[in-house]
This record gives C-alpha cells, sequence and structure tokens, in this order.
C-alpha cells in the first residue's frame, strides 16, 4: 500500500485523489463522489479502473462556488 501523502505535498500538486481533496476542503467523501458522479467536479482517469484525478485548483474553486450557490439558495 502506497504511503500517504502530506498535507504541504497535496497543497502544492497539480492533481489529487478524491481523498486528498476531502483533507483539503473539510467537504464529505460522498458529497464529493456525489457531485463527480453528477458532473460537477470534473476528473481526469487515464484507464477504466485506475484512480481519479482532479485538478486541484479548479475543483477546490468549482466547490467554492457550489457551496456559494448553496448559501444564496437558503433561507
Amino acid at each position: 500500500m502506497a504511503r500517504r501523502r502530506t498535507d504541504k505535498v497535496i497543497s502544492r500538486s497539480e492533481f489529487v485523489t478524491i481523498g486528498e481533496l476531502v483533507r483539503l476542503t473539510d467537504i464529505r467523501y460522498s458529497t464529493l463522489k456525489y457531485y463527480t458522479e453528477c458532473g460537477l467536479l470534473p476528473f481526469f482517469q487515464e484507464d477504466t479502473n485506475l484512480t481519479r484525478r482532479y485538478n486541484r485548483i479548479d475543483s477546490i474553486d468549482r466547490l467554492d462556488r457550489i457551496e456559494e450557490l448553496k448559501k444564496k439558495e437558503s433561507p
């Protein structure tokens, strides 16, 4: 099993896994998975059974925008 990357390494990486994205954003894994399955959170995957990789900066920007929209809609 591979060693877990440190937060410092993750915060400088261009691409991150969904688990690393959870650590960066404090958004639940199931929520990120839902956004991915709905097409709201784009990812890169080299082949069918390989790990999905998310562009760190684009994904965090997208998640921030989703949170803004959710706040606007709540009464």
